[in-house]
């Protein structure tokens, strides 16, 4: 079974590794966000898991990283978040800028980094 920390960090890997700290602690937040959230599950590796949410669970890949380096970035990162180090940005939903997907016209954009659009509840 997967720790808390591994979730995050393979789910930050696979989203964001390319992006900078923010972006990756952005990716962090949104799933811990959402663990608080009770639309979601209540676990980290629950949401990680969830079906539709992120791309990288449900591609048919392997989900283990091959980048060593990168992998301890987002492990990093993950951890950081954990220990409560959050950008707080309240965000819940994100996706690459280069896709539109059609539920975001009923959020608001809370931040733009690098290629990704994080999304919050419209106030």
């Amino acid at each position: 079974m997967l720790t808390p920390l591994a979730c995050i960090a393979v789910a930050v890997y696979f989203e964001a590794r390319g992006e900078n700290l923010a972006g990756q602690m952005m990716v962090a937040e949104t799933i811990l966000n959402r663990v608080e959230d009770p639309r979601w599950p209540s676990t980290a590796c629950k949401v990680v898991k969830q079906r539709n949410q992120f791309s990288f669970y449900s591609d048919g890949k392997s989900d283990i990283p091959k980048n060593r380096e990168l992998y301890l970035v987002a492990t990093d990162v993950a951890s950081e978040a954990l220990e409560g180090k959050h950008l707080g940005s309240g965000s819940l939903w994100f996706h690459a800028n280069y896709v539109k997907p059609s539920w975001r016209h009923r959020l608001e954009v809370s931040v733009r980094i690098g290629k990704h659009i994080f999304y919050k509840d419209k106030t």
